[in-house]
């Protein structure tokens, strides 16, 4: 009997695959082990009655074994050893079939091939060794938003394995398929870093069909071209090819792009700009300096440097020593006499 199922074991491997092998040998070793008890043990046994052999087939073929039923003759022993044995290759064989299933899935995932359950995330489209690396970094320095990275098909597999909040999509960026496993409907943001501007284009009508409105983050190497982003969406902020900074700085905090041009702008409504203190003005630290300037100027001053350096948004108490230079924000530069108005 043994010899029976293991060449029928072998015999039907060969021709089913996947969940249903388990199955078949279970369900036979269930079906013959039960006629063959039936037919061994003493009439009136319990054993081989419905409502308790499958009871006792459960724990045999499982090797747990309680006792509260188990066959009298030698007969009947040999049954109970070829169930044992049916369970055993069952179970061996669904192990096999889980392993072989979680090794596909990681590698379907490895290979960007699966779709991912991801909501409220970024979502980064386009790859460039190295510089993307640096952008993921960025991305999820603050916090562990999750990242879904797309990928075309020249990138085999997943080129930051190591990290636990980036998931892998590859194929054709412009593609809905990528689209959809990327799970671009409910993203947060979509940062789109394609390889020429026109291939940008083209993933962007993708993203606004996929999730119309949705922030996205469009890096450009002619930012001419952003007018006809902004027929696909106005709201798309583009931002130079070379500034992978800036880009991560918009996908986390959107219209920050927007801030920034319009500081870099002589014709913005604020611009920057630096003093130096003079002496004897009267400032006992940066907070007083801060209240007056903001007060009587509407001027910010985002840093100061000392002899001890530059300090950004410095603390309310730091002193300012004579020859502190300010930089400032104000809609136009303040004359040096007005640093004395504090006294």
């Amino acid at each position: 009997m043994f010899f029976f199922l293991s060449r029928l074991t072998r015999l039907v491997g060969s021709r089913l695959h996947g969940w249903r092998l388990p199955l078949l040998v279970i369900v036979l070793v269930f079906l013959t082990s039960w006629l063959a008890m039936a037919l061994v043990e003493p009439a009136g046994s319990p054993i081989a009655e419905p409502a308790t052999y499958w009871w006792y087939f459960v724990v045999t073929a499982a090797t747990v074994g309680y006792g509260d039923f188990f066959p009298v003759s030698t007969a009947g022993h040999l049954v109970g050893t070829y169930v044992i044995v049916g369970g055993i290759v069952t179970l061996t064989l669904l192990f096999t079939r889980l392993a072989d299933y979680l090794q596909s899935a990681r590698g379907r995932r490895r290979r960007g091939m699966s779709a991912l359950q991801l909501t409220d995330h970024v979502v980064v489209l386009g790859y460039v060794p190295g510089r993307t690396e640096r952008m993921l970094t960025e991305l999820h320095a603050e916090n562990a938003t999750p990242i879904a990275l797309c990928a075309w098909d020249d990138v085999p597999e997943n080129p930051v394995p190591e990290d636990p909040v980036v998931s892998f999509v590859r194929g054709d960026l412009a593609h809905a398929d990528v689209m959809d496993r990327a799970c671009v409907g409910r993203a947060r943001t979509v940062v789109v870093d394609g390889r020429d501007d026109n291939e940008t284009l083209a993933i962007a009508v993708a993203v606004e069909h996929a999730n119309p409105g949705v922030h996205t983050v469009a890096a450009l190497r002619d930012l001419g071209r952003r007018d006809n982003l902004r027929y696909v969406n106005p709201g798309i902020a583009c931002v130079q090819w070379h500034m992978p900074s800036l880009i991560t700085e918009e996908a986390l905090d959107p219209g920050i792009t927007e801030v920034y041009s319009d500081l870099m702008s002589s014709g913005g409504g604020g611009n920057t700009y630096s003093v130096r203190l003079p002496a004897g003005h009267g400032f006992g630290a940066f907070g007083d300096c801060q209240q007056h300037l903001g007060r009587t100027y509407g001027a910010t001053v985002l840093a100061v440097r000392t002899a001890e350096g530059l300090q950004l948004s410095p603390a309310w108490d730091t002193p300012l020593p004579e020859g502190t230079t300010l930089y400032y924000v104000a809609r136009s530069r303040i004359a040096d006499d007005g640093l004395l108005a504090a006294r």
